[in-house]
C-alpha cells in the first residue's frame, strides 16, 4: 500500500471525498499509512438519511438473501485473508501471527452470522393458560430494529466491527459504522467486501472523524434505533446518559483474573497464562491483567512465568517472529509507565519490564502490588501482569471481586468443590474453568456486569438485541 493513499468514506453505496484529511501514522515506525476522510456533520446527517432510507428494503430482503450476502463476504474474505492481515498489523502494529488469527476469527463471525441469519424465530404462547384465553393462538416473531449506530475499538478492528455488522446484517438491519481512529482501513476494506458481495446500498455506511463529531451526533440523532459500543467505561457511560430510549449494547473495561489452586501442574499453565498477558501488547479487553497464586505455590509459579516472559521477542510487527510490539500510541506508553512507576513507589516490585523500547512497552511483571494502585484497579491495557500470593481461594475471590470491572475471570484447579465454588460466587459476566479469560470464540455469549457494561455479544445473542419482538393473536372466536 502506497503512503499516500487517500481514502474515501462510504455513504449510501458510494465512495465519498471529504473536505478534510488526517494522516494515519504506524505505531510501530510512525511512517504514513494513509491520508483518513474527517467526516464532517454534514457527512454524517446524509449516511444516518442513507441508513434509514435503507432499512425499510433491508428489513424486507429475505434471509436466504441476507445470509448469501455474509458467505459472499466470507469467501471474498478467505481470498484476501493475507492482505487484512497485513492491514491490521499495520495500522494496530499487531504482531502479523495474531492478526492472522484475528483474520480466521473474523471469517469464523461472519460465517456465524451467515447461519444464524436463517434461524430467527420466535416462539407460540398456550394464551389458554389464563382464563379467557381460549380458542387463541398467540406466536412472536422478532423484527429489525432498524438503524444502528456501530462504534468500534482500535485492538480488533476487524473482529469487533464484524461482531456489530454480522448480527445487524443478518437481522436485516442498517448501520452507520464509526471505527477507531487509529484503525480506519480495516473497516473501509471490508465495506469494500460488502460492497463486492451485493449488499444493498445505504444499508452499510462508514465514516471517519472525531468521537465528538460522529459518534456524539450518531449517538444523539432519532433516527438511530440502536448504539452498539466496545471502549472505554468512561466513553460507554456518557453514551448511555445520552441515548435516551435508544437500546444500548456496551462492551467495556476490565482488569480480569486468574486464580491459581494449589494443586495444579504449574508447567503446564505458565504458557497459557503468558498468551494471557501478553498477547497484541495486553490490548485486549479481556487481558489478563491479575494472577492470585495460593502461597504454597506462588514462588514456584514467579520464577517460571519470569522464565518465560524472557523468552518473549518484541519488535516489528510484520515479522512473523515478533511477540510483543508498539502500544497504540505513545500517550499510552507514557500512562503505563507512571502507572508501573506509581506501584513502585508503593512497595510493588517489577520482576521483569518496566522499561520502553520507542513505543514498545517491554514485557511488565509486577509483584505485591496493591489493590487501589493503578496497575491493579484500572484497566491497565498495556503488556502489564500482576502476580499477588493468596493464602486461600476464599481471598482470591474476595479479591478479584474487589473491581469496578467484571467481564470474565479464570481458576485453575483440580478440585471440582473449588471450582463449583468460584463459578458461583465470582461477579463476572464468564467463569473459565481451568482456562484464563482471556478466552473467546465468535458465537458463545460475550459481556459483562458492573462497569464491563451490559448486553450481549456472540451471533445469536447479538441478534437478539438488535430485533425487536412483536406478538401476533390470532382470536378464533370471531
Amino acid at each position: 500500500m502506497q503512503t499516500t493513499e487517500k481514502k474515501k468514506l462510504y455513504i449510501n453505496g458510494e465512495w465519498v471525498e471529504s473536505e478534510s484529511y488526517t494522516p494515519l501514522l504506524s505505531p510501530y515506525s510512525r511512517e504514513v499509512l494513509a491520508e483518513i476522510p474527517i467526516a464532517t456533520k454534514q457527512d454524517v446527517n446524509w449516511a444516518i438519511a442513507a441508513a434509514d432510507e435503507a432499512r425499510r428494503t433491508m428489513a424486507q430482503l429475505p434471509a436466504h438473501e441476507r445470509s448469501a450476502i455474509l458467505e459472499r463476504v466470507v469467501s471474498l474474505l478467505q481470498q484476501r485473508a493475507d492482505e487484512a492481515a497485513k492491514l491490521v498489523a499495520l495500522e494496530a502494529a499487531k504482531p502479523i501471527t495474531t492478526a492472522k488469527a484475528e483474520v480466521a476469527r473474523t471469517i469464523q463471525t461472519y460465517k456465524f452470522a451467515a447461519e444464524e441469519a436463517k434461524r430467527i424465530h420466535g416462539e407460540t404462547i398456550p394464551l389458554d393458560a389464563a382464563p379467557g384465553g381460549e380458542n387463541r393462538i398467540a406466536f412472536t416473531v422478532r423484527k429489525p430494529i432498524g438503524v444502528i449506530g456501530a462504534i468500534t475499538p482500535f485492538n480488533f478492528p476487524l473482529n469487533l466491527v464484524a461482531h456489530k455488522l454480522g448480527p445487524a446484517i443478518a437481522s436485516g438491519n442498517t448501520v452507520v459504522l464509526k471505527p477507531a481512529s487509529q484503525t480506519p482501513l480495516s473497516a473501509y476494506f471490508i465495506a469494500e467486501l460488502f460492497e463486492q458481495a451485493g449488499l444493498p446500498k445505504g444499508v452499510l455506511n462508514v465514516l471517519t472523524g472525531s468521537g465528538k463529531t460522529v459518534g456524539d451526533q450518531i449517538v444523539a440523532d432519532t433516527r438511530i434505533n440502536m448504539v452498539t459500543f466496545t471502549g472505554s467505561p468512561e466513553v460507554g457511560i456518557s453514551i448511555r446518559n445520552k441515548a435516551g430510549l435508544k437500546r444500548v449494547t456496551l462492551e467495556l473495561g476490565s482488569n480480569s483474573a486468574v486464580i491459581i489452586d494449589e494443586h495444579v501442574d504449574i508447567d503446564r499453565i505458565i504458557p497459557r497464562c503468558i498468551v494471557g498477558a501478553f498477547s497484541f501488547q495486553g490490548q485486549v479487553c479481556i487481558s489478563l491483567q491479575r494472577i492470585y497464586v495460593h502461597e504454597k505455590r506462588y514462588k514456584e509459579f514467579v520464577e517460571k512465568f519470569v522464565a518465560a516472559v524472557k523468552q518473549l521477542k518484541v519488535g516489528d510487527p510484520l515479522d512473523p517472529s515478533t511477540d510483543v510490539s508498539a502500544l497504540i500510541s505513545e500517550k499510552d506508553v507514557e500512562r503505563s509507565l507512571q502507572w508501573i512507576e506509581e506501584a513502585k513507589q508503593g512497595g510493588a516490585t517489577v520482576a521483569i519490564g518496566g522499561e520502553r523500547q520507542g513505543n514498545i512497552l517491554l514485557p511488565t511483571v509486577i509483584l505485591g502490588a496493591a489493590p487501589t494502585m493503578k496497575v491493579s484497579c484500572q484497566e491497565v491495557f498495556a503488556p502489564i501482569v500482576l502476580i499477588n500470593q493468596v493464602s486461600s481461594i476464599d481471598e482470591a475471590i474476595e479479591l478479584v471481586n474487589d473491581s469496578r470491572y467484571g467481564l470474565q475471570a479464570g481458576v485453575y484447579t483440580d478440585n471440582v468443590h473449588v471450582a463449583w465454588e468460584a463459578a458461583e460466587k465470582l461477579h463476572v459476566g464468564g467463569v473459565l474453568i481451568n482456562d484464563i479469560p482471556t478466552f473467546r470464540v465468535d458465537h458463545m455469549p460475550y459481556g459483562g456486569v458492573k462497569e464491563s457494561g451490559f448486553g450481549r455479544e456472540g451471533i445469536r445473542y447479538a441478534i437478539e438485541e438488535m430485533t425487536e419482538l412483536k406478538l401476533i393473536i390470532f382470536n378464533r372466536n370471531r
